[in-house]
C-alpha cells in the first residue's frame, strides 16, 4: 500500500464477492421496481416526478399515465437483464452502465425538480429517501461504464 491509495486487486475474492453482490443487487432492484411500474399504484406514484421534470414533462401529452410508467418499467427491466447477462457476456457491462447512468441521473434530478419533495422535520431536511438509493446505483453504473474488461 502506498500512502492512502491502493490499487484494487480484482482477483481478490472479497472484491469479487462485493462486485457480484453489487451487480445482482442492482439487477434485483431494477427488476423489482421495473415490474412494479406496470401497476396502477406505481404509475400514479411517479406521475408528479415525471410531469415536473424538464426532460419528461411532455410525455403525458403523448401517452397515458400507465403507458409512460410501463415504458419506464420496461427500460428498468432491460437494464436489469443487461446486468445479469453481463456476467456471461462482458461487453454488455458498458451498455448496462450507460443505462444505469442515464436512469439514475434522471431519477436523482427529481429531487431538484419536483415541488414539495423536500420537507423539514424537526429541523432536518428530509425527502423520499427511496430515491437516494439511486446515488449508489449511479456510482455502480459509472464503475461498469469505466470498466476496461
Amino acid at each position: 500500500m502506498n500512502g492512502t491509495s491502493q490499487q484494487l486487486d480484482k482477483e481478490n475474492p472479497t472484491y469479487r464477492l462485493g462486485y457480484y453482490i453489487s451487480l445482482f443487487g442492482a439487477a434485483l432492484i431494477l427488476l423489482w421496481i421495473g415490474i412494479f411500474k406496470f401497476t396502477p399504484t406505481e404509475a400514479q406514484g411517479i406521475k408528479s416526478l415525471v410531469e415536473n421534470h424538464f426532460l419528461t414533462f411532455f410525455v403525458y401529452n403523448i401517452a397515458s399515465v400507465q403507458a409512460v410508467s410501463n415504458t419506464i418499467g420496461a427500460i428498468e427491466i432491460i437494464i436489469a437483464l443487461l446486468l445479469i447477462f453481463s456476467v456471461k457476456f462482458a461487453f454488455l457491462k458498458k451498455y448496462a452502465g450507460i443505462g444505469m447512468i442515464v436512469t439514475f441521473l434522471v431519477t436523482l434530478s427529481y429531487l431538484f425538480t419536483t415541488p414539495g419533495i423536500w420537507k423539514v422535520v424537526d429541523g432536518v431536511p428530509v425527502t423520499d429517501f427511496f430515491i437516494l438509493k439511486d446515488l449508489m446505483l449511479l456510482g455502480f453504473g459509472l464503475m461498469l461504464f469505466g470498466k476496461n474488461k
